[in-house]
């Protein structure tokens, strides 16, 4: 029985986070995001989260205002709101955390910088144009 419910329960989970980094990935595209990724975690057990996506912009003003559109066509696609956000004051990199799903946007040159994907070069990588 327990088996049971750890199945449906991942599951629930797996398609709720399927709908919200669909949500993600349509409001960073609207905004005209760049190199747009996620990245499956859930085969580390290091991660902090399920899956990440990450995308660059070329101005804070662009950082900023994709961060604002991910969080309110999330919540109107499907009623989610983030758990926390961090970096909306200097709009370099904002984190948006959905607890199983993490966004980071970017400024071009600080993902040059800290290079997040090679950090988790171990996890699956699918780009979205």
């Amino acid at each position: 029985m327990l088996a049971t419910r750890r199945k449906s329960s991942s599951v629930a989970r797996l398609t709720k986070s399927s709908k919200i980094i669909k949500a993600i990935i349509h409001a960073i595209q609207e905004k005209k995001g760049e190199n747009i990724i996620s990245l499956d975690l859930r085969k580390i057990p290091e991660a902090v989260a399920d899956f990440f996506i990450i995308c660059d912009a070329g101005s804070t003003t662009q950082v900023k205002a994709i961060a604002d559109y991910v969080e309110v066509h999330v919540k109107e696609k499907t009623g989610e709101v983030p758990y926390h956000h961090e970096g909306r004051q200097a709009s370099q990199w904002v984190i948006t955390d959905y607890v199983n799903v993490v966004v980071h946007v970017m400024h071009s040159e600080t993902r040059k910088f800290y290079k997040l994907e090679e950090m988790w070069s171990d996890a699956a990588a699918d780009e979205h144009s």
